[in-house]
């Protein structure tokens, strides 16, 4: 034990004392291993600047003049499969034209579905489907459930 076994045994025994933890947690399970490290983020929405977002509160739907949005959006799911939150559709109503229009909100259950893998990002998963049920009064001509295919 060389010049001071006294410190060489405090050494000895600190190392045995972490390696036993160490070789607890390297002990565990194979599939309880694999499933801590194939765990998958869940999708995300893609806004009109094709960034990736998750329970926005806020959501661009007519990208070309913003004359409609989601608003005010509180999400009480977001999983592997689907998002669902409510919120409002403001919608411009372009009367006389679009620039001196009035934006009318409509509430609105969200749903979003059909994950797939993101074109701009393969390892990222996207609702590509939003579905949109008007809860109280909709614009005039519009079905009460409207869909719409989102982009890749």
């Amino acid at each position: 034990m060389g010049r001071n076994p006294m410190r060489a045994a405090v050494t000895l025994c600190a190392a045995a004392a972490l390696a036993v933890p160490l070789g607890t947690a390297s002990a565990a399970p194979p599939a309880e291993r694999a499933t801590s490290s194939q765990q998958t983020r869940d999708p995300v929405l893609v806004d009109c600047s094709r960034q990736p977002e998750v329970r926005p509160e806020a959501f661009l739907l007519a990208c070309g003049d913003g004359n409609s949005r989601l608003v005010s959006l509180h999400w009480f799911r977001w999983d592997a499969n689907a998002a669902v939150g409510r919120g409002s559709n403001a919608i411009n109503d372009c009367d006389p034209y679009c620039a001196a229009g009035t934006f009318h909100s409509y509430p609105v259950t969200v749903r979003l579905d059909q994950p797939r893998a993101w074109e701009k990002d393969p390892g990222e998963r996207h609702y590509t489907r939003m579905t949109l049920t008007y809860t109280d009064g909709r614009p005039d001509g519009a079905p009460r459930v409207v869909t719409y295919s989102l982009w890749a």
